[in-house]
């Protein structure tokens, strides 16, 4: 089969300008796109049915990508190794930028299904949510929530740190008072990480949980004021917090041990 039609493109094209804007935040909201770097995170996104709207490579990073998919059909601009590295915003850049669409559903929409979820309430370093994300996903979690005023879901770091779980997950976004109208009128229970919470290993979840993550300093109470229960992690040795992956993760791994297989059922 021969590969998809490719087009050269010279390195003042104005539509590499458009590209290049989704470097900023601005530029993402107002194209509603993102752009990922690296043949990895292409296939994870083609891999869970996310074909990108435009993929852009320079001829050496384009062999060592197998692009015999038809869906990437008309989809392929070549660019000078010059104009790559204007597009991308890492010091090395991978050589292949894809575009995709942003997919931010609404809350409603999301918790409707009865499935898991977390909520990232004043998690700020957009490595550590990326990472929450990815374990969310591993652990049978799929649906992410971004309080308003926490980190951007597209963030270009989030994204890279996910490994590919961005194209997998549901997201939406939402403030305080819309989670909780929202979550009381699909049956859920939203449960935040705190200190002051009740002991992880003695702790009963219910499958419709709304799982809260906050700033591994100020927990979630600013972002997320009203919570119905709270669970904490018991610490053996000296330190004040755990870094909010972390705690995501055992908390996420926790949750998913009282459901196993049945995690994502309503």
């Amino acid at each position: 089969m021969p590969a998809p039609s490719t087009f050269a493109l010279g390195a003042h094209s104005p539509k590499l300008e458009v590209v290049r804007a989704l470097r900023t935040k601005a530029g993402r909201r107002e194209q509603a796109r993102f752009a990922v770097d690296g043949t990895t995170m292409l296939g994870e996104a083609l891999a869970a049915g996310r074909i990108p709207e435009e993929i852009y490579a320079t001829d050496e990073a384009l062999a060592t990508f197998d692009t015999h998919d038809a869906r990437l059909a008309g989809r392929i601009f070549t660019v000078p190794d010059r104009a790559m590295a204007r597009l991308s915003e890492l010091e090395t850049p991978s050589g292949l930028i894809a575009v995709h669409r942003t997919r931010i559903e609404s809350l409603e929409d999301v918790l409707e299904t009865g499935a898991p979820a977390i909520a990232l309430a004043g998690v700020a370093d957009p490595g550590n949510a990326g990472t929450l994300l990815r374990t969310a996903s591993i652990f049978g979690v799929g649906a992410a929530i971004f309080v308003v005023d926490a980190v951007e879901a597209y963030n270009p770091k989030l994204v890279r740190a996910t490994m590919g779980a961005i194209f997998r997950m549901r997201l939406a976004t939402a403030t305080a008072s819309e989670i909780e109208a929202s979550a009381a009128r699909n049956g859920y229970r939203v449960v935040a990480a705190a200190k002051e919470g009740a002991p992880l290993p003695t702790f009963t979840f219910v499958r419709r949980s709304i799982l809260a993550i906050g700033n591994e300093r100020h927990g979630v109470a600013s972002w997320l004021p009203k919570t119905d229960e709270m669970v904490s992690i018991p610490h053996v040795g000296p330190g004040e917090s755990l870094n909010a992956s972390v705690a995501g993760g055992i908390i996420l791994y926790a949750f998913s041990q009282q459901f196993g297989h049945t995690i994502c059922e309503s």
